[in-house]
């Protein structure tokens, strides 16, 4: 099972990896409350945390374990819209300052776990809120099964199973580590990924921080780095032109060229209206205590931006220090195994698979927490009592991730990323109902629905078929406009498409004098803040680290 592997870097690992088991299982009692026999304490920690360990906890959802892999890894392999990634999340902020405040206002004052609990409210609409519910769990598997390849790709290139003939034994770490992960997730619920959240960051803020500074003066500098990077990618693009003429290989860019400009610009606007439409993204934000603490990480997380920038160099960076790998996704583990000291590697190669263990928690949480209130207790056990509920979200939080386990093992991890990709298609369907639905109830219910069936089924038609060199059928984000060589990322295609038959169809339903059911909402529940009637502290007063 352990081949070729450097005992210092594995005994670094294996002991920041014990550390966060400990505090995994320890947060069970960190801010204890009276039990965690329902959602609200279970699923959302007690709707307690303030901004300090609010902008770990979101940070640490949002920028997961695959992030750290795959952008620097797009760099490396050429991709000239592969730094688009930084953007979206600079856009992204400003976006959320607008509508999760009046998202935590309304869900806090009616006691809102989900974003489909909102829809049901808002619109009157079990069918809708199911929609809601179905897409972010279906959003979310693949990006769970993500976390899996990120944590694969480190193994890999720290020598654990990689030589085994045997599957069982190649892949019995990264079971043993889900085993762990599951348990104290059941135990602790959000406690547990909120409290790792500190030691993932610090780990990853330090060694991001390190290799930028570190690694370029190592080899010439970040000049040198950008000559060599520049000089290969011409090089290559030279040797390869008959091929790139015919489709057969993608020419290497360290700036988008004029043709995929808008390719770059989708993807960066509509990866950045999907982002906090994912579960895992509205649990973190539900979790706070007060409006001002949303805003106060709207402004803040941005620091996160600034790391994402420096990481993605960290691809060029791999260039220009000779790194060579088949897979590029291994491109940056295998810089540091071969820049930094083995004890430093160690410390590296934990603050990634750590980074996985945090947002794989809370997204096997936000999926659980649907299931449980827009399937379970909508469809199933209308009754259901708070531990009931709490009893069937520790469940399905067990099979979500054993799911996302088994999809990771059984399907070609070229296959997942590329499913991913899906999920941005997906998740941003649901936008209208949710966005729109915080600020105004114009739109009718059916026409919602009717426009999300359109975008999700349009959405998957396309992505569907997009071919890439390793597969026929789901090969991308990216699809040509009608008749022309402009690509753009299908996610807003399907989007737009999504909003017109929704607008449409609400004129005629309107027309029609259609019931639009019952608005359970107020405007005032919009703004309602901590302390207001129906907002009360769910908490004991706040600690010194919620300042």
């Amino acid at each position: 099972m352990i081949d070729h592997v450097d005992g210092v870097a594995f005994g670094v690992f294996i002991f920041l990896f014990l550390v966060v088991t400990v505090l995994g299982f320890a947060a069970a009692r960190w801010r204890r409350a009276k039990d965690l026999d329902s959602l609200d304490e279970w699923g959302l920690g007690g709707r307690g945390f303030g901004t300090f360990i609010a902008w770990f906890l979101i940070g640490g959802d949002i920028y997961t374990a695959y992030t750290f892999i795959a952008v620097p890894a797009t760099l490396y392999a050429g991709s000239a819209v592969g730094f688009f990634a930084v953007p979206y999340t600079i856009v992204v902020y400003p976006l959320i300052f607008l509508f999760l405040p009046r998202l935590w206002s309304v869900s806090h004052r009616h006691g809102y776990v989900t974003p489909a609990d909102f829809v049901q409210g808002r619109y009157d609409s079990r069918p809708l809120a199911l929609a809601i519910a179905l897409t972010g769990i279906l959003a979310t598997m693949p990006y769970i099964a993500l976390q899996l390849v990120g944590m694969q790709v480190v193994l890999e290139v720290m020598g654990i199973g990689t030589d085994s003939s045997n599957w069982f034994v190649k892949d019995l770490p990264l079971f043993i580590a889900f085993v762990v992960l599951a348990a104290y997730t059941y135990s602790s619920g959000l406690r547990a990924p909120a409290l790792i959240a500190f030691v993932k960051d610090t780990l990853i803020y330090i060694v991001i921080l390190v290799a930028v500074l570190y690694i370029p003066s190592q080899i010439g500098g970040w000049g040198h780095i950008f000559d060599t990077v520049t000089a290969g990618f011409a090089d290559f693009n030279s040797t390869n032109a008959d091929a790139i003429a015919a489709g057969e290989a993608s020419p290497k860019a360290t700036m988008p060229p004029e043709a995929a400009q808008w390719a770059y610009a989708s993807l960066a606007l509509g990866s950045a209206l999907a982002l906090f439409m994912y579960p895992h993204s509205v649990t973190g934000v539900l979790s706070t205590r007060s409006r001002s603490v949303i805003r106060r990480n709207a402004a803040l997380l941005p620091a996160y931006s600034f790391l994402l920038g420096l990481l993605a160099l960290l691809g060029f960076v791999a260039i220009a220090a000779g790194v060579k790998v088949d897979n590029p996704q291994q491109s940056v583990p295998q810089l540091f195994e071969e820049q930094f000291s083995p004890w430093f590697a160690g410390v590296a190669f934990a603050a990634i698979v750590i980074g996985a263990l945090v947002p794989a928690a809370i997204m096997s949480i936000a999926a659980a927490n649907l299931w449980t209130r827009n399937i379970y207790k909508a469809f199933i056990n209308r009754a259901a009592t708070h531990a009931q509920e709490a009893r069937q979200a520790k469940l399905v939080s067990l099979l979500v991730k054993f799911g996302a386990l088994v999809f990771v093992l059984a399907l070609s991890k070229d296959f997942a990323i590329n499913l991913q990709l899906l999920g941005g298609v997906w998740i941003l369907q649901t936008l209208p109902a949710i966005v729109i639905g915080l600020y105004t109830r114009w739109m009718h219910r059916w026409a919602l629905l009717a426009g999300w069936a359109v975008g999700m089924a349009w959405g998957t038609w396309l992505a569907y078929g997009v071919k890439s060199p390793v597969q026929d059928h789901f090969g991308g984000p990216l699809v040509n406009l009608p008749g022309t060589e402009t690509k753009v990322y299908i996610a807003i295609l399907a989007f737009g498409l999504n909003l017109v038959v929704g607008v449409v169809l609400t004129v005629v339903l309107r027309a029609m004098k259609v019931d639009e059911g019952v608005d359970q909402t107020r405007p005032q529940d919009f703004h309602a803040d901590l302390g207001d009637p129906g907002v009360e502290e769910e908490l004991d007063a706040e600690t010194p680290a919620h300042a």
